[in-house]
């Protein structure tokens, strides 16, 4: 797999009989992938604590989207997953950007993946 970004449908997850093109990306999930936990709200404040959270971020780690670039950059950590299927409301804006230092990052140093777990097909626009 050489993208940055997959994602996985929930449904698809809790079915028996999961789709034969599905399977693969919910296999493809590694057990090693540490989870982003997300709130209701899924916004700038939300992704910026919950990734430093998540990802054992340093003391030195600013808050801001070129802060969390450089300390994912700078850590071991190759898979993330992100459950959005409780999430009621997603600021876009903010969901792009963070999206974007994911490809970035994955782009320059082949980490990390991302594994975005969503209700249906359709909850999200992918690119």
């Amino acid at each position: 797999m050489s993208q940055a970004i997959y994602y996985v449908n929930q449904n698809s997850i809790n079915q028996n009989d999961i789709e034969q093109e599905n399977k693969a990306f919910v296999d493809g999930i590694p057990e090693q992938a540490i989870n982003i936990p997300i709130g209701d709200v899924l916004d700038k404040e939300m992704l910026l604590t919950s990734l430093a959270k998540a990802a054992n971020f340093p003391s030195y780690f600013a808050h801001n989207w070129d802060s969390a670039w450089d300390c994912l950059t700078d850590s071991d950590i190759t898979d993330f997953t992100l459950y959005l299927n409780k999430v009621e409301k997603i600021n876009t804006e903010d969901f792009n950007i963070f999206k974007s230092i994911i490809e970035d990052a994955y782009k320059d140093f082949g980490k990390p993946k991302l594994w975005i777990v969503v209700a249906s097909d359709d909850s999200l626009s992918r690119p």
